[in-house]
């Protein structure tokens, strides 16, 4: 632990520090979804097209996936406190700059510059949470909370971005973060210990963040232009060369010359660690998927309004959070793989209900149906997953296998994300000409929701044949100084030792 930490955090109230981690992680997870029911109108108002709306989505998530594990390393040589700062004013600001601005591209350079804050605020605020809170049933607890809110965020962002866009413009779901932004720095200004500047000896593994960064960022633009360019043409092919030589060279670069690699790569050798993080691409592609495409179905086809379309999520939210909150008691009963089995299965039964969606649908057949039962099936999967990710890792790389995770989670939505619009152009494309416009649109979103199913179903798998039955126990390794800036949900660690949870 940092020089002096440990007397400085008993000095601060524990309530004030989790409210401070909430605010924060709050925040970063909302701006995940809270623009999607706002997108319609961003593409009238700024004149997007197609392929370029989704990157008001896809900016934010790649730079904030792209940039986890280098945001970690920097809270360990500068310090939890700083970066929490320097983090939520950059987030401040480019989100007061996005809610200003007046044309496609600008919006989009301050949705991934916002992402560049996340990236510092995750790391940071996870660190604060695990060095403030004794290990055992207090700090199960907060971790607990911090789980709900990640879920949770990301789900009330869609009903939040109705009720701004609704009611007062669509530029607020941008603008809303400054007062986020500010009452975040004040609670950790406040709450936040004061710790030493870490471990200044450590160095910053930046090629391989720009190499990751790069090679994942064009293989999403490479993607999203498929919508317009034939996957044999040059530039598709181009791209994906390119982007698979830069990711190359990152995982060569990580295994050979990075003295403190963002990546061991040992840990992907790790049959818990390698299967949980495939799991998580496959949940993270239906989640973000589905609320993009949900809520398009919900205002072009059935024509809800923006807070309509907000509220129409509210059931889904629901099962997020509280599934999330269970999830710890259900693991103190049932194995991580158990859950991640059965979580799937129902899962992938909900999004199997809303591939049968239709033109003429109602809200309580094609949308509120599915939407509860693809929730409880999802709800209580990431803390299992949290769990599975982090099982036989040596203590002193519990953080980076958290960052690993939670780069997972936002790179494999926004891969997905790219994707599957990809999907549903082409099926939209290929229905009959004699359709309307909104069962054309239909048949592409229904499309999009039966590969989620297959995926959940490709995730099941990984768990029955890849996840161990009984977890790894730790390899041995040095005992840490300090905590580890780590960025995922570490409850799976911190919270289940001692539990059948433990046996994977």
């Amino acid at each position: 632990m940092y020089k002096n930490s440990a007397r400085e955090e008993r000095a601060v109230s524990p309530g004030g520090v989790l409210w401070t981690v909430s605010i924060a992680q709050l925040m970063v997870s909302l701006d995940v979804s809270v623009v999607n029911v706002a997108l319609p109108s961003m593409q009238t108002a700024l004149g997007f097209d197609e392929s370029g709306l989704s990157w008001v989505v896809n900016a934010y998530t790649l730079t904030f996936g792209g940039l986890l594990l280098l945001g970690g390393r920097a809270a360990d040589r500068f310090g939890r406190r700083p970066l929490l700062l320097i983090g939520l004013a950059l987030f401040g600001i480019t989100s007061l700059l996005g809610g200003l601005a007046q044309g496609p591209g600008q919006l989009i350079a301050a949705r991934a510059v916002q992402g560049v804050g996340a990236a510092l605020i995750a790391p940071a605020a996870l660190a604060v949470l695990t060095t403030s809170f004794p290990a055992g049933p207090q700090r199960g607890r907060a971790l607990g909370v911090y789980s709900a809110v990640t879920a949770g965020g990301a789900a009330v962002g869609v009903v939040v971005g109705g009720l701004l866009t609704e009611y007062i413009n669509w530029r607020w779901v941008m603008l809303v973060n400054v007062p986020m932004a500010l009452i975040g720095m004040w609670l950790a200004h406040r709450h936040v210990a004061a710790a030493g500047a870490g471990d200044t000896a450590r160095k910053l593994d930046v090629v391989g963040a720009v190499l990751a960064t790069l090679g994942t960022s064009l293989l999403v633009f490479t993607l999203v232009r498929t919508e317009t360019e034939a996957w044999g043409s040059t530039s598709t092919i181009g791209g994906l060369i390119v982007s698979a030589v830069l990711l190359t060279g990152f995982f060569v670069y990580e295994g050979t010359a990075a003295r403190e690699p963002l990546l061991r790569l040992r840990m992907l050798t790790n049959r818990s660690v390698a299967g949980a993080n495939l799991y998580m691409m496959m949940v993270s592609i239906t989640i973000f998927t589905s609320f993009y495409f949900v809520s398009l179905y919900l205002q072009q086809v059935l024509g809800f309004g923006a807070l309509s379309a907000g509220l129409a999520f509210l059931p889904f939210c629901l099962g997020l959070v509280v599934g999330s909150l269970y999830a710890v008691k259900l693991l103190a009963r049932f194995s991580a793989r158990q859950l991640l089995i059965v979580g799937g299965i129902v899962g992938a039964a909900g999004m199997y209900w809303f591939s049968l969606i239709r033109p003429d649908g109602t809200f309580p057949v094609d949308v509120l149906g599915p939407s509860l039962l693809t929730s409880f099936g999802i709800g209580p999967l990431l803390v299992p997953i949290a769990n599975a990710a982090t099982a036989g890792v040596a203590p002193n790389e519990a953080g980076m296998a958290s960052g690993l995770l939670n780069s997972a989670r936002q790179l494999g939505g926004s891969i997905g994300l790219a994707a599957m619009s990809t999907v549903a152009a082409a099926a939209t494309s290929d229905a009959p000409g004699s359709h309307s416009a909104r069962s054309r649109l239909t048949d592409g979103y229904g499309t999009v929701f039966a590969s989620n199913s297959g995926l959940l179903i490709f995730a099941v798998l990984v768990a029955v044949f890849l996840l161990p039955r009984v977890s790894p126990s730790p390899k041995p390794g040095p005992a840490p100084a300090r905590e580890e800036a780590g960025t995922g949900p570490r409850a799976a660690v911190r919270t289940q030792e001692g539990t059948p949870a433990e046996r994977g």
